[in-house]
């Protein structure tokens, strides 16, 4: 049986503040559980239902996890799903990532990306192109809110995740590395027609204000999705946008 006290730790994990204090997040659901598992991720504890553990104990662990069975009601009381399934994990967060290189690659830098589900969604999208590193503003949300975690469908465990100040970041760029900048804006030139490398920054911006006007001056190459003749629609979702930028780059 579940004491107070973990009821409480657990729960509490919803919010970032207490995520950062206590350095832990939540993972939920067997899919997602078994995709933390296959990682390299520090896992706490895996709590799961009766039923869940008779279908777990077949597979095969590299490393040791402390198992709780919970019951129903439990599990309830935990999860922040309205429909708990079934597991529950507690993970470590990684260490911050302080240093960067970025001698070769495509590198994700998303701007104020506020809604739990685009940045969940686009994680999957750069994982899905091969982009395996995501830079977030410092208002970015929180990678390990568990809406984000749920809607990365498991690729939040292989992608490299940060957050740092992108001003500070595209300024070093621009005086360091010199690699381009490819920034997603209203009146850029359209993604279609342009030669684009292999290599550099893909800056995206939230849905509602775009990138932050002091980055302006650090974008080498302004591009934009044309909307189709006619088209009455203000903007694209940021994470559909994202994905149709993705794919343009690996189309060459």
């Amino acid at each position: 049986m579940l004491s107070k006290k973990q009821i409480q730790l657990i729960t509490s994990l919803r919010l970032k503040k207490f995520r950062k204090a206590e350095n832990l997040f939540v993972v939920e659901g067997a899919k997602m559980v078994s995709e933390l598992l296959a990682s390299d991720w520090k896992v706490q504890v895996v709590y799961g239902t009766e039923e869940y553990f008779q279908t777990f104990q077949s597979r095969k662990l590299t490393r040791e996890v402390e198992l709780v069975t919970v019951i129903e009601d439990e599990l309830l009381k935990i999860s922040s799903l309205s429909t708990p399934q079934q597991t529950l994990a507690i993970v470590e967060i990684p260490k911050p990532r302080l240093e960067y290189s970025f001698a070769t690659g495509l590198f994700l830098l998303l701007d104020d990306i506020n809604d739990p589900g685009n940045l969940g969604t686009i994680i999957r999208i750069a994982e899905w192109f091969g982009i395996n590193e995501i830079i977030c503003s410092e208002n970015t949300v929180d990678c390990y809110n568990s809406k984000v975690v749920q809607a990365s469908m498991g690729s939040l465990f292989r992608t490299k995740i940060s957050y740092n100040d992108l001003t500070s970041l595209l300024r070093k760029n621009a005086k360091d590395n010199r690699l381009p900048v490819y920034g997603t804006l209203l009146d850029g030139k359209s993604i279609y027609n342009e030669k684009l490398t292999g290599h550099g920054f893909i800056l995206i911006g939230s849905e509602s204000t775009g990138i932050d006007s002091k980055n302006f001056e650090f974008i080498s190459n302004p591009i934009t999705i044309p909307s189709f003749p006619g088209s009455k629609a203000e903007s694209l979702n940021a994470a559909v946008a994202a994905g149709i930028v993705c794919a343009e780059f690996r189309r060459w």
